[in-house]
């Protein structure tokens, strides 16, 4: 969508406070022996208190509030009692949802103690990467310089961009125009605009740049086991610095 009234922006802002509130409280509780349901009962708990919905489940039947994905898992995991956390784990939450007939989409990766050092560095290069890309999204500057700012990041490093998974415009449902490339694609010239809400979310591998569909229908990992990582916010693009409606401080108690 793109913004055109203060109304549409202060229902950013409400949805995007949320999302913040009910990822970083998740990322706080996060431990090993918890299991992944239990983990997203705390973030449908924030949804509960501030009125909120799961926008996965409402607009594709995603049967959980939050999308939880360990280790290999780049995407959609589903919450699982069964999903136990464990030493070492890479934590994937991706927290979306509605509110006033709005929506906004966050996520975080959190590297639990006892993993491989290359977790640690792909959580900081998934980091660095969104706050590159972050940098150079300005209207009037080619779509495109967003991915080509992710990729050079994910590269420098030693990583891989997972090339099937796009970042996305979203407002009113949760994927819309425009659905963009994580990597430089000269076909995405077209300028950004002023207004317009979109996802800058790097999603980087330690391995393949390419993904397998997992067979519950939702579940999208590296196609060669390496872990991954995933990293995302709600943005309006303005002339300057855009507006991150999905930021919020951790020490914020919902």
């Amino acid at each position: 969508m793109t913004i055109d009234s203060d109304k549409d922006l202060q229902g950013l802002r409400r949805v995007g406070r949320v999302v913040a509130l009910a990822r970083d409280e998740m990322r706080r509780a996060v431990e090993p022996g918890m299991t992944t349901r239990e983990l997203d009962r705390i973030g449908a708990g924030v949804f509960e208190r501030h009125g909120a919905r799961s926008a996965p489940n409402l607009v594709y039947g995603f049967p959980g509030t939050n999308c939880i994905s360990l280790n290999d898992e780049a995407v959609h995991g589903i919450p699982s009692p069964e999903r136990t956390i464990r030493p070492g784990d890479l934590v994937k939450i991706d927290v979306t949802a509605e509110l006033g007939g709005y929506m906004a989409d966050s996520a975080v990766t959190v590297a639990l103690p006892g993993g491989d050092e290359v977790n640690g560095r792909l959580v900081r290069c998934v980091e660095s990467a969104y706050g590159k890309a972050a940098a150079v999204a300005r209207a009037g500057r080619p779509i495109n310089k967003i991915g080509r700012a992710i990729e050079t990041a994910a590269k420098g490093e030693g990583f891989s961009v997972l090339r099937e998974l796009n970042s996305h415009g979203i407002g009113r449902s949760i994927h819309e125009e425009p659905s963009y490339p994580q990597y430089y694609d000269r076909r995405f010239g077209a300028p950004l605009t002023k207004g317009l809400v979109i996802t800058i979310e790097p999603i980087l591998s330690a391995g393949s740049g390419w993904v397998r569909e997992g067979g519950d229908g939702f579940t999208l990992s590296t196609a060669d086991g390496s872990p991954s990582a995933h990293h995302e916010h709600t943005i309006v693009i303005t002339r300057g610095t855009p507006i991150t409606v999905t930021e919020a401080p951790c020490s914020e108690v919902a």
